[in-house]
């Protein structure tokens, strides 16, 4: 039976320390801020990242580097006979393309899963990829069953401020002077490649609101059968706000009390374009080979 690591990004959620506990390997994702690089979880925590954003600082996404990529495929080639290697939405960032493209120099030893999804579901893939490992699973395999099972899983977020989608060019200076004024609270979505928007509430509360409808109805419809059987994974994120998200998470969990529930921050790269404060419900599907 061939040995299987599982390798991540940051954008899991999964820590440097928690990587261990799991065994599992993670490649910190890379920022320039005021231009200067750090990496996350390495040399930037979560509460130095969002000090930094509330301070204004240029900050910007980056990917690992080829050579960087390729240290950790060599590495972990070393103690394994393949890889399993999910990054991050190829529609959120570039790392799985230049992943995939790297992999085959290395002769169907190093597989890219390009599932599509981010934080919470990230890193329920990453949970997926390991017991199937251990099932005896081929890295071929866990990659093909990831992305045949990868739109059965959901994200709903509300924002704060709308200041960092202006800057990131997603909405128009004038819309967010505009949804500023009334107090708009955008909700977006995660179905598949990109942060799309959803709907528009006015307040948090009102956004919240919207978010656990959107819930409901993708447990009535897009995954009804698994739902009915237990077998949807309940998560919950935040950026930031600890204390309004632990708050979040018993609201969540009690409207899902027959659900097993996981909260973790949202991915700093998912954070830099949204800012402090939002909140976030997802789920994800078990999957039909986790009996």
């Amino acid at each position: 039976m061939s040995k299987v690591a599982i390798l991540t990004d940051s954008n899991s959620g999964i820590t440097q320390a928690q990587s261990k506990e799991m065994g599992v390997t993670v490649i910190p994702m890379p920022f320039f801020i005021d231009g200067e690089q750090y990496f996350e979880d390495i040399n930037l925590t979560q509460e130095e990242f969002y000090k930094k954003l509330q301070e204004d600082a240029d900050i910007s996404t980056s990917q690992p580097s080829v050579g960087e990529l390729q240290e950790y495929f060599d590495k972990l080639l070393k103690d394994y006979d393949e890889i399993v290697f999910i990054p991050m939405s190829s529609g959120l960032s570039g790392t799985c393309q230049t992943a995939t493209m790297l992999a085959d120099e290395y002769d169907r030893k190093v597989h890219v899963v390009n599932n599509q999804r981010i934080s919470v579901t990230q890193r329920q893939s990453v949970i997926d990829a390991l017991n199937l490992a251990k099932k005896g699973y081929s890295a071929l395999e866990i990659k093909e069953i990831l992305e045949r099972e990868k739109m059965e899983s959901s994200i709903y977020i509300t924002l704060d401020t709308l200041k960092y989608l202006k800057k990131g060019g997603r909405i128009t200076p004038a819309a967010a002077a505009i949804g500023t004024v009334l107090r708009l609270n955008p909700v977006l979505q995660i179905q598949g490649e990109k942060l799309d928007a959803y709907a528009k509430a006015r307040g948090k509360a009102s956004a919240k609101k919207i978010m656990l409808k959107a819930m409901a109805d993708d447990m009535e419809k897009r995954f009804a059968d698994s739902f009915k059987k237990g077998r949807v994974h309940m998560e919950a994120a935040y950026a930031g706000n600890r204390e309004e998200a632990e708050e979040w998470a018993e609201i969540v969990k009690e409207e899902y009390q027959q659900l097993d529930f996981h909260m973790d921050p949202l991915s700093l790269s998912v954070a830099c374009h949204i800012g402090y404060g939002a909140l976030a419900i997802a789920c994800s599907v078990y999957l039909p080979e986790d009996k």
